[in-house]
């Protein structure tokens, strides 16, 4: 019963959706700006810096607090990457978006950097490494997240938290996939630059 409530609160908590909550805030409608998405790299084209920042944090803290719960009531490492996915479920898949809602990079970054520190800090450099030479926001979080299984592998994790890693970074990736195509296609576009 306890973890049943712990998956629920998690993906609730999952759910809330930062950059639509700032947008009706300024009158933007965001599902019609840009991409239509609603994580940070989107309410960044519709709404500029600052509240894509707040949304970056507060997409990330989601996942944290997930975990975060889980540790402080010791459910152990498994459920502790459970709860993470139930978080980005949430947000994937958010109940107040009629079960719509954004790719999880955030969301998942703040999963990852609580349950596997180290892996964590990797999967933000790559990120950041390939945001900054590309430009592509899409292109660095399926590049960072590929490689999070070797990072979880490399830095100890035991084997729930690998599994639950390879687990975070299929998602991820799937969720991408448009992205992916847009990409190989060269009509993907960079961070930044304005729709045509």
């Amino acid at each position: 019963m306890k973890l049943a409530l712990l998956i629920a609160y998690s993906y609730i908590i999952g759910s809330v959706p930062f950059g639509m909550i700032l947008a009706k805030i300024k009158g933007v409608d965001l599902r019609g700006a840009g991409s239509g998405n609603i994580g940070a790299t989107n309410v960044l084209r519709a709404m500029g810096r600052m509240p894509a920042i707040l949304t970056l944090m507060g997409d990330l803290l989601k996942g944290t607090a997930a975990v975060a719960v889980g540790r402080i009531l010791g459910v152990g490492p498994l459920y502790e990457g459970i709860l993470g996915l139930s978080a980005i479920a949430g947000h994937n898949f958010s109940i107040f978006l009629k079960f719509r809602g954004g790719k999880g990079v955030a969301t998942s970054l703040g999963v990852i950097l609580i349950y596997l520190p180290e892996a964590g800090i990797l999967t933000v450099g790559l990120w950041l490494f390939t945001t900054l030479i590309t430009r592509y926001s899409s292109l660095a979080a399926v590049v960072s997240f590929g490689f999070l299984p070797f990072g979880a592998f490399i830095f100890g994790g035991s084997k729930e938290q690998v599994a639950v890693s390879i687990v975070i970074a299929l998602l991820l990736i799937i969720r991408h996939s448009e992205n992916i195509k847009k990409l190989l296609k060269g009509t993907e576009r960079r961070i930044g630059e304005k729709k045509a």
